[in-house]
Formats: C-alpha cells, structure tokens, sequence
C-alpha cells in the first residue's frame, strides 16, 4: 500500500473532538514533566524512590489494569455475547488479597527492585534469569495485542492506515516514558482513570438517551438477548457430557472464577508491568492497602464498560439501519465515529489513545537493566551510564512493540487472544514464585526446567485446543501450569540442586 493512501479523509471528527484530545494530551504531558523531570538515578527512573502517595499508586494500578483492551474488548464481548466476564473479577479479587499478603511482603522484605530479584534471593541466578525471559515474551506478546487493539480503534475514528497509528504511538510512548519514567507514568495514570470512567459513563448515558423507551427499554433489549447474563452455572452433573463440557467452557463460573484466581495472581504478583506501580509507595503496608483499594476501582471500570456493551447491543437492536463495522471488536470506536456527537466522540478518543500511552516500556526497561544489564554485561558502571541505556532501552522495546502489534492487527477477539498469550507463561511464573514462598526446598537448575516443561506443555495444550483436536478451554492453562511448575519443581530439586533447604528460606509474613 502507498503511504498515501494510509491517511483517509473518512474521519467525522471535528475540531471540537481534536481540541479536547489535544488539550487532556497536554495536560497529560505537563503532568508527566512536571512530577518526572530531574531523574537522579534508575531508582528514581523505575521506583520513584518510594515516593508516590497510595491514592496515586492505586489509580495507576487500575488505569495499567484497563488499558485499551478493558474500553475496547470488554464492551466488545458484551456486546457480542454477554455479562459472564465479570466471572473473573471474583477470582481477581481473590488473588489480589493473596498478593498482598503473601507477595508484597517478600518483595519489601528483599528491597526489590523488580520482583524477579526475589528469585535470586530464594534460589539463584538461573531462576531470576529464566523467570526474566518469561516476562519478556509474555509482556511483549500480551502487549502487543493492547496496542494492536487501540491502533485499531484509533484508525477507525481517523479513517487512517493501522501503520501509521501504531508509528504514532511508538513515537509518543519513546518520548514520553523515555524523559520521566515511572513517576511520569504513575501520576499521569491519575488523569487516565479519570477520563476512563468520564468517557464510559457519558456513553452510556448518551445511548440510553437515544433509544426509545430509555433506560428500561436498554435493559429489556439486552436482557431478553441474554447480553446481561452474568454467571454460567454450567453442566448440570446429571447431563452426559458433563465433564467434556466443565473443562471446554471457559465461561462456567467455577473454571472463571478460578482462572480468574490463577490469571490475576500471576498478573498481579509475577509480573512487574503491574507489580512496579506497587512498589513505588514507601512501604509494605502503603503498598498492600494499594492492591487492595484498586479492587472498588477495578468494579466500578469494569461495570460501566461491561454496560456500554449492553448498551450498543440495545441501541443496534432499536436501529437495524444502522450499519455495523466488518469487526465486531470495533464496534465501540465504530459507534463513536458514525453515531456520537463532537465533544463526546472525542472524549471516548481521547480514553482510548490515553489507555494506549501507558505501555510497559518502564517495566520491560526495569527489568532488562537490572536483572540482565547490570549483572550480565556491565556490573560497574555509572548512573549515568544505566540511565543511558535505560532510555535506549525504551526507544528499542517502543520498536518491538510497534512490529508486534502491526503483525498481530489481523487476529479477531482480542480479548480473550490476550488471555491465551498470558496462558501459556504465566503458570510458569505463578509457579516458581509460589514454590520460593511456600516452600523450603533448595531450588535452581530444577525450577528452570519446570517452567520451561509447563510452558511446552501448555503451548502444545494451547494448539491442540485450538486446532479442536482436544475439548479443552484456554482458561486451564495457568491452572495447569501452576502446579505443575510446583510440582515438578519439587520433585526435580533433590536431583538436580541437591538435599536440604535453602540457606535463607523466606518468611513471607515478615
């Protein structure tokens, strides 16, 4: 295609929707200068040195947790199918009272500064190592789809090319985590949470105002479709095909609510894109009231862009003129673009393209400097020198990202793609850390091999479930692939590491 023809001239938007998105851009930017300027040194560049106020911490921990797949993908998927995702969120919740009581305390207590840092500490280098390649390519994948999914929706309300949306965004994502790092991003988030809810709730209540009949009229549309169907009890036991059915479904409440356990606790406590906003208040006890906090914060984001979906199901039932996108991923930004008025469609721009700035350059960065750089390629080097190859890490993942999401733009249901990259690693992950801190054993060489076993496992588990060869739901991937690292982990360690426990064993209450 010809670079001409990437930049459309289809757009409806006005300059009132350009006004508002480059005004909360400003806004934004000054925020992130102002607050991330005069970086002293990389624990200020990854950390802010403790100095984050909770309240900030928190709403930084929920706009990381939405991201452009929350506003786009969830009112996607109610609007295709129907309320059963708020399953997860139970077992979410769950998993981020473990987090806090089980997790933080061990990272406090070793001053991490990325959480990979533990594994070194409990066991050695090889598990601090391998669990760093896990987040790698778990973040890079999983990220790639979030970006992918809000270049999509930005190309839709520009009427450009994917290619030069994502171009932009590598740019501005370079630039800005580059210059202010996690202080720039903790405290801009604020402005994004903000305008997250603002931008939900004006759609909803714009398209109860458009259908006849008003909000009653909604519900009875969506409730009657079954769009407002919350929990799938599943197969009764009576039912045949009961046990085929249990592990096929990812949406019976059991399976989601425990996925949506295992899934979240290996997001929340084994990943350091989310678990860095953690780690930026002073101390153990900030940080667990954090994690805990963002669960309302979490609830109310949640229902009201699960709401959207139901009410661009209502709306499209009362106006079957209307056309609807070739994706059923971009119906929300297709309904902004063709239905919403100026101000108002620039609002719900201005959330996605602020959803889409928050990107795990800052994470992705921490974790190369400190757990690969610093102790592989140069232990004695400057801070000058690590904030130079911090900000030219940011520039080569920004790039990475780019590509990833350009190639991954033609996947359909994204939402649940993301969750399927998340599935194969993150029981990995989860594993070896839960083995560190529950158990005794003397680990290393053995937790390396688990983790790459159950990734294998999971992979071919993956393929076989896609390819329908095996009647199995994705979401029992990082069930499997928890205890079996656990496992496998603790029998394989008197043999490769040797008998006895560790030197140090942790207590995790500490």
């Amino acid at each position: 295609m010809e670079p001409t023809a990437w930049f459309g001239g289809g757009t409806n938007l006005t300059m009132a929707d350009g006004g508002l998105l480059a005004g909360l851009l400003a806004l934004m930017f000054f925020i992130g200068w102002y607050f991330g300027r005069e970086e002293s040194g990389t624990e200020d560049f990854f950390l802010g040195r403790g100095s984050i106020p909770v309240w900030v911490a928190c709403l930084s921990f929920v706009a990381t947790e939405i991201s452009a797949m929350t506003l786009i993908g969830v009112p996607a998927t109610a609007f295709r199918e129907n309320w059963n995702y708020a399953q997860f969120f139970i077992g979410s919740s769950a998993a981020k009272v473990a987090v806090a009581f089980l997790f933080i305390p061990a990272f406090y207590r070793y001053r991490c500064t990325t959480i990979y840092e533990f594994l070194r500490h409990r066991f050695g280098p090889a598990s601090q190592y391998a669990a760093t390649c896990f987040f790698f390519v778990t973040r890079l994948l999983a990220s790639g789809v979030r970006l992918m999914a809000a270049c999509l929706a930005i190309s839709v309300l520009l009427d450009w090319h994917i290619v030069p949306v994502i171009a932009l965004f590598t740019v501005v994502g370079m630039l800005y985590i580059g210059y202010g790092g996690i202080k720039a991003v903790v405290w801009t988030n604020v402005l994004q949470a903000v305008v997250f809810i603002l931008a939900g709730a004006a759609t909803v209540a714009f398209i109860v105002s458009r259908v006849e009949g008003g909000l009653p009229a909604v519900w009875s549309s969506a409730s009657a479709a079954g769009r407002l169907d919350l929990f799938n009890l599943g197969p009764g036991l009576s039912d045949p095909a009961f046990l085929k059915k249990f592990f096929s479904d990812p949406n019976v409440i059991l399976v989601a609510v425990l996925n949506g356990f295992f899934t979240s606790m290996s997001a929340f406590g084994t990943d350091h894109e989310m678990v860095q906003k953690l780690l930026t208040v002073e101390t153990r006890r900030q940080s667990q009231l954090t994690i805990l906090s963002s669960i309302l914060g979490s609830f109310v984001v949640l229902l009201i862009f699960l709401s959207v979906g139901a009410c661009l199901f209502a709306f499209y039932q009362a106006s079957p003129a209307s056309p609807l996108p070739a994706q059923l991923d971009k119906i929300y930004p297709h309904f902004a673009s063709t239905v919403m008025p100026a101000f108002l469609r620039g609002l719900v721009l201005s959330a996605i393209v602020m959803a889409s700035i928050d990107s795990p350059l800052a994470s992705l960065t921490a974790v190369f400097v400190t757990d690969i750089y610093r102790p592989l390629i140069k232990r004695d080097g400057t801070q000058a020198h690590y904030m130079l190859v911090s900000r030219l890490s940011v520039a080569v993942f920004a790039v990475l990202l780019g590509a990833i999401a350009w190639y991954l733009s033609s996947f359909d249901k994204m939402l649940w793609l993301a969750f399927k990259i998340g599935g194969v690693t993150y029981g990995s992950l989860l594993g070896v850390f839960l083995f560190g801190m529950t158990s005794t054993r003397r680990a290393n060489k053995s937790n390396v091999v688990a983790m790459l076993a159950m990734a294998a496992v999971n992979a071919v588990l993956l393929l076989l479930s896609e390819q329908k060869v095996i009647g199995l739901g994705w979401s029992w991937l990082v069930v499997i692939g928890t205890f079996g690292t656990w496992g496998l982990a603790w029998l394989l360690a008197p043999v490769l590491d040797g008998p006895g426990e560790a030197p140090a064993v942790l207590n995790s209450q500490a």
